[in-house]
Parts: C-alpha cells; sequence; structure tokens
C-alpha cells in the first residue's frame, strides 16, 4: 500500500497500565516496532502512564467522553485503537481512524461472556466499523468472521499477524521468583496450560486427558497458569474435585511475566485445545521457546501454528491423551516437534507486524 508516512500517531493505551493481557502485550509490541521504525508514538488513555492517561475514568467512558475532543486537539493524524471495538462514535475532524479487531468471541460463543459485555460489543463493533477508515484483523480467520458477520467493505479490512519475538527478550525471574518457583516443587516433566481459565479455552479437554492417562497407569503433573475469568467457576470445581481424587493438577493463577515465561520454559508439553482463538499467541510463544505444542482445530490455530504444533480436535481427548504420551516417552519426538515449532514461530515478529501496520496508516491517510 503506498500513501503519506505518518511521523507521528496517537495510540490506544487503555490496556497499557493493566494486568498483561494479549491485547496489552499487542499494544505494548506494536508501540516499540512503530517507534523503531521512526513512528513517534503519542500514548492515549492509559490509567496513568503515556501523554494523556485517562486517571480513575473508565476505558469505556473516557473512550465515549473526553477522548474525542482530546484527539481534536491532538496534532497527530491518525489514532489507532487497538482494543476490538473502543474507537470514538463519531468521525473526529482532520484524524484518521484505524481499529484493530482480535476476535469475535462475544458473537461467536455469546456463552461465554456475559449478557451486557455481547450487547457492548456488538453494538460498539458496529459503530466502529463505520468510522474507521482501517480495520486490522489479528489474523485472516478473524477477518473472514468479521466480513461474514459485520456490515463492512472488504477493500478497508486487512490482516497483520502479531509478532512473537518478545520471549527473547523476557528476563529471567530474580531471585524471589526463582524461590518461588522452586517451592513448587514441580517434576522434571509436567504439561503446561498457559492463558485465562476461561470456558473457550477448553480446559475440559485437557481434565479429561489426565484422567484418561491415569487410567492408562501414565499420569501427568498439570500446570495451569492464568487468572480466572468469566465463567471459570465450574472449571474451578471440577479441579478441586480432580484434586481431591489424587490427580497432580497445580492452578497457580496470574504469575508475574518473569515467572509465567520460566514456567513455559520449563514444560515439557504445552496444549492449548482452545474451542475459538482470533490468534492464540501463548501456543506460539511456546513453539517460540522450543517446547512441544498440541493445539486444537478451534479458530486461528491451524493458521498461527500452522505445521509446528500437533493439532487434535477440540473434542478428542483420547487423541489428546495419546499425543502428551508420545511427547512425553519419545525424547525423538519431543525434540522433532520443538524444532517444528521454532521453524515456524521464526516467521512471526514484532518488526513485520510494525510494518504492516504502518502500510495500514498510508493508507488511511491516502484514503481519506
Amino acid at each position: 500500500m503506498s500513501g503519506p508516512s505518518p511521523e507521528a500517531i496517537a495510540l490506544d493505551a487503555s490496556l497499557w497500565d493493566e494486568p498483561t493481557t494479549g491485547i496489552g502485550l499487542y499494544t505494548r509490541w506494536l508501540a516499540k516496532g512503530l517507534e523503531e521504525l521512526g513512528v513517534e508514538v503519542t500514548r492515549v488513555g492509559a490509567r496513568h502512564s503515556g501523554q494523556l492517561p485517562r486517571g480513575k475514568i473508565s476505558r469505556s467512558l473516557f473512550t465515549l467522553g473526553p477522548l474525542p475532543r482530546l484527539l481534536t486537539g491532538l496534532p497527530q493524524p491518525l489514532y489507532h485503537a487497538v482494543s476490538n471495538f473502543n474507537l470514538p462514535l463519531t468521525r473526529v475532524p482532520g484524524k484518521a481512524l484505524v481499529l484493530t479487531v482480535h476476535d469475535l468471541i462475544p458473537d461467536l460463543l455469546p456463552e461465554t461472556v456475559s449478557r451486557s459485555f455481547r450487547w457492548q460489543f456488538r453494538l460498539w463493533l458496529s459503530r466502529s466499523l463505520r468510522v474507521a477508515d482501517r480495520v486490522i484483523c489479528v489474523s485472516t480467520r478473524t477477518r473472514e468472521d468479521l466480513l461474514a458477520r459485520f456490515e463492512v467493505e472488504p477493500e478497508r479490512v486487512v490482516s497483520v499477524h502479531l509478532g512473537v519475538d518478545h520471549v527473547d527478550q523476557i528476563a529471567r525471574p530474580d531471585s524471589a521468583g526463582l524461590a518461588y518457583l522452586a517451592a513448587l516443587g514441580l517434576p522434571k516433566s509436567f504439561v503446561l496450560y498457559a492463558g485465562a481459565l476461561d470456558a473457550r479455552k477448553n480446559i475440559e479437554l485437557v481434565l479429561q486427558g489426565c484422567e484418561r492417562l491415569r487410567a492408562a497407569g501414565r499420569p501427568v503433573t498439570l500446570v495451569l497458569a492464568g487468572q480466572r475469568w468469566f465463567g471459570a467457576g465450574p472449571l474451578e470445581k471440577r479441579i478441586a474435585t480432580l484434586r481431591a481424587e489424587g490427580f497432580d493438577i497445580r492452578p497457580l493463577g496470574y504469575q508475574s511475566t518473569e515467572v509465567f515465561y520460566e514456567l513455559m520454559r520449563r514444560a515439557s508439553v504445552f496444549v492449548f485445545p482452545s474451542l475459538y482463538e482470533g490468534f492464540g499467541l501463548p501456543p506460539l510463544e511456546a513453539m517460540r521457546l522450543g517446547i512441544p505444542t498440541i493445539v486444537s482445530t478451534g479458530g486461528s490455530l491451524p493458521e498461527v501454528c500452522g505445521g509446528g504444533a500437533i493439532v487434535v480436535r477440540p473434542d478428542d481427548p483420547v487423541g489428546l491423551a495419546n499425543e502428551i504420551t508420545q511427547l512425553l516417552d519419545s525424547p525423538e519426538r519431543s525434540a522433532h516437534w520443538s524444532a517444528k515449532g521454532k521453524a515456524h514461530a521464526a516467521g512471526f515478529s514484532w518488526k513485520r507486524t510494525a510494518e504492516q501496520t504502518l502500510s495500514v496508516y498510508r493508507s488511511a491517510l491516502s484514503g481519506r
């Protein structure tokens, strides 16, 4: 795409100061990549950091209230909202508007979110698509889902994959983090799931796989690293029941960045059998770190993980158990998938994400 190249842009930083999520990570590393390309990034709407923090006001109220006025007064020609649907409700004079859509989970899997959020998502996203000059989707699958379910011209919607090379720069845990990991007493071999305890993530399949492995005389240690999420209650009860029956399941909750990735580095197998993903960053991170990875056929996972991960159906606990067994029992198979995963993940860099995003900015500015 050709067009004027912005020397500066305003970026939605509403998740910058919050506990790290996929969108928050995307915001930080996209900003870094853009700055390395020479683009000055003004961070707008973080809780307390950046050039224009929102303070104590909620993210939604900030976007609906002060944001349009603030953008009108900024010299930057473009504003990029990164959180699925959070553009102002009306055009901002003199500004090109870009929106990143990560997934359509509230629309595709409505039972996995609250009813109020589902309505907010659909109505606000519909409006954001009308005012956006360009829309970035983080995968081809998300783009296809968006075009199938919402009214938006295909030529305004572009797929741009995320990077994964940020894991190379994550420091090892400090002494306190290492002491915490040692206190866990994890065995040398364990299976890891990393992500939110979200019904959509299909962790139940992993639990069923563990039941089959134990019944076959091959019990495993399962580590769950991630914060609880909407609908986590039944899953937590199920985990508690299995632990009471003697299953070695370690629900660790939300972890610091350094501890989170150290757990990933130490895992023997990484499992991520999600029912749907708009991108699916955790398995790609595990692949980048050389951890043999098993994913499902859900959403964009086959697109993103390609031939670098083992794929099972999201309703096949027997297949999952068999794949875990083979990886744990065969060093040769484990090494094979480690190498394949690293080779595939090498194609996803934040520099490339920033370059392609900058191309979208140029198109948005030239098309106004």
